[in-house]
């Protein structure tokens, strides 16, 4: 509705010039793009939590804390990116100081879901590793929600794939400190 609304003011704007300086046609056209814009925005939140929410029952589901899941996430997310999963990086990225970082990773230790490893490169370096079976874990609870995002994916354009990449990138850049 808000749409057909938008549209038009917008046709009625463009083909009446002296609408056009109409100032309460255009808070009209603004009020509409901000609506949008804060739908988007309560949109990108629900999925937020509804994903929050998914990680906390599979933390419940496998003994962990959320924060053992956000971890496992972090580290999942060096490996892709080709990044060192250094305990340094993930206290980072958590939010963690040395000794919640060391709690968390004994706690994936104790549970099979990671271990530490030297660092070919510097074996003075721990590296964190997440085992197959927690991958495995982790595909089987999510793996369907991540397919029902593919599948919403799927039909999209290129461009169109690319506009949300931007989106959630800059979102993302709008919550890091």
């Amino acid at each position: 509705m808000r749409e057909v609304l938008r549209e038009v003011v917008r046709d009625t704007v463009d083909s009446n010039p002296s609408l056009s300086d109409n100032l309460a046609q255009r808070e009209i056209l603004e009020r509409s793009d901000v609506d949008d814009n804060l739908e988007l925005v309560h949109l990108l939140r629900a999925v937020t939590v509804e994903f929050g929410l998914r990680q906390a029952e599979f933390a419940a589901a496998n003994g962990m804390h959320p924060t053992d899941v956000r971890a496992l996430i972090c580290l999942l997310d060096a490996a892709r990116a080709a990044e060192p999963a250094t305990p340094g990086l993930l206290g980072t990225r958590l939010g963690l100081n040395s000794a919640g970082t060391t709690a968390v990773i004994d706690r994936l230790e104790r549970l099979g879901h990671v271990e530490r490893v030297r660092d070919p490169a510097d074996r003075r370096r721990v590296l964190i590793r997440v085992r197959p079976e927690a991958v495995t874990l982790g595909q089987e609870f999510f793996g369907p929600m991540l397919n029902g995002v593919l599948e919403a994916l799927t039909p999209l354009s290129p461009a169109e794939r690319t506009t949300i990449r931007d989106f959630l990138t800059a979102a993302r850049e709008a919550f890091t400190p």
